[in-house]
């Protein structure tokens, strides 16, 4: 087995440093001492940071269901970026991969890449999918560093993987080479690549800006849904931002997306000879349907900033992506004397009845007819994979939650009982969770795994429902 592994690691070596065809440099880390532009002589550069808390709660207190909030790819040829201060910021949970430096990348870091975005023995289908294919992080984000080679170090297993993420719910933030890599392609001097390694989030082109090493100013766009989460100031423009060879897309391209695209800033910039991108879109979003999640794109570097506007820059940005998580739907309805089995596989396509995973919710619907004196939900484990902990909640009218339900089951074990005294008639909703989860660590690499690494692969379990 470990010889299998190591031939594989091996291969994936080999294919990761394949050298890409030429694209416009992208950045990493913001340096210290880069010069900070003057703000243009007509902005108002007061910034007041009013307090938009109820409007970011909202947005947090649906992360339920989620194994954690973030993710954080700084894998092969990004930047291996260990924190995310708006993450702490805002009080979510981060994992992260951090690989070695491009010219240090050893089949340790390709193997880890390939375990995380395609999986592994221990987990069918990597990191980002719970068994069912739901998302197991609300979002991810992508770092800087070169988008092209990024892209030809993952196996295009591992490229769909991020694709099938966001198809389902999942969202997805990319800042300078993560903007880049989540388009169709780049344009560069008027000439079209069509990168088909590439994630293609975006359903359009990004543009090179040919602006290296230093800063810019973003003014967010009149009603932008940035500003539901903070004020920026009167001038709602956001200062000084690090720029390293990013991108910016065209009005006429998000106009001919139409449904699902918006503007949400602009470059600020005084143009020169070679760099003239003054009002062009610097942040833009996507959303493709109501069952997918929400991806944005933004040409700068916000992300690295502990305090002030621009860390609130990249909150905002955060919080926008989390609000388009597509919203949980029921596995089906129980119906009474007919026991239903969540039992299927990953690889058994058959997600409506797939095993539930670490931290996650499986909800059910209950038809209650009238006159009834009680409802009992049973739920049971399969002998040999009962040593997880499963927890069973019921509610009328709304799907049911551990801080919501009406009536809870908890404690060790798969086996739990809900008995429901007089239930009212009409749509309950009943809902299994996963309370058994891997412990997680820092290490070299960013987050290890360790402990309960069965349950990667879900539990199985037996749900029914009776009436008296």
């Amino acid at each position: 087995m470990i010889k299998q592994l190591l031939t594989i690691a091996l291969a994936l070596v080999v294919f990761a440093c394949t050298e890409p065809d030429y694209i416009p440099p992208q950045g990493g880390d913001e340096p210290d001492g880069t010069e900070i532009p003057k703000l243009p002589s007509e902005v108002d550069d007061i910034y007041q940071p009013n307090d938009y808390a109820k409007a970011r709660a909202e947005v947090l207190k649906r992360g339920r269901g989620y194994y954690k909030d973030v993710f954080m790819d700084g894998g092969i040829n990004l930047t291996s970026r260990r924190t995310l201060p708006a993450t702490d910021f805002l009080g979510v949970s981060l994992e992260y991969f951090a690989s070695a430096a491009s010219d240090n990348v050893t089949k340790t870091d390709t193997l880890l890449q390939h375990q995380i975005f395609t999986g592994s023995a221990d987990d069918t289908n990597g990191w980002l999918l719970y068994p069912d294919g739901a998302p197991r992080y609300r979002m991810i984000y992508v770092n800087g560093g070169k988008a092209a080679s990024h892209a030809k170090s993952m196996e295009k297993s591992s490229r769909e993987n991020i694709c099938k993420y966001v198809a389902a719910g999942g969202s997805y933030i990319g800042t300078c080479a993560g903007a880049f890599i989540a388009s169709r392609g780049v344009v560069s001097n008027g000439e079209v690549k069509n990168m088909n390694l590439y994630f293609g989030l975006w359903p359009g082109y990004t543009y090179d800006t040919k602006l290296n090493d230093s800063r810019t100013h973003i003014r967010i766009e009149e009603n932008s849904p940035l500003l539901r989460y903070f004020d920026f100031g009167l001038s709602k423009v956001v200062e000084s931002v690090y720029h390293n060879g990013g991108c910016y897309v065209k009005d006429e391209d998000v106009a001919e997306i139409r449904s699902g695209a918006d503007v949400l800033s602009r470059y600020l910039f005084e143009d020169t000879s070679s760099v003239k991108i003054r009002d062009k879109i610097c942040t833009w979003s996507y959303k493709a349907n109501e069952s997918s999640g929400r991806v944005i794109s933004c040409g700068s570097h916000p992300e690295g900033i502990t305090e002030g506007e621009r860390r609130d820059y990249m909150a905002a940005m955060m919080l926008y992506a989390m609000d388009g998580n597509a919203a949980p739907q029921p596995k089906g309805e129980l119906k009474a004397g007919k026991v239903r089995e969540m039992n299927k596989r990953t690889e058994d396509n058959s997600p409506k009845y797939t095993r539930i995973g670490d931290g996650q919710y499986h909800h059910f619907t209950v038809n209650v007819p009238s006159g009834r004196n009680k409802m009992v939900v049973s739920l049971e484990g399969y002998s040999g994979e009962d040593n997880f902990d499963l927890l069973l909640c019921g509610k009328s009218g709304e799907l049911a939650y551990s801080d919501n339900a009406t009536h809870k089951s908890d404690g060790a074990g798969c086996s739990k009982q809900l008995e429901i005294d007089a239930p009212s008639a009409g749509e309950w909703y009943v809902s299994v969770y996963c309370a058994t989860m891997v412990d997680s660590a820092i290490g070299d690499y960013g987050t290890e795994y360790s402990g309960r690494l069965d349950v990667l692969n879900g539990v199985p379990y037996k749900i029914s429902v009776s009436f008296e």
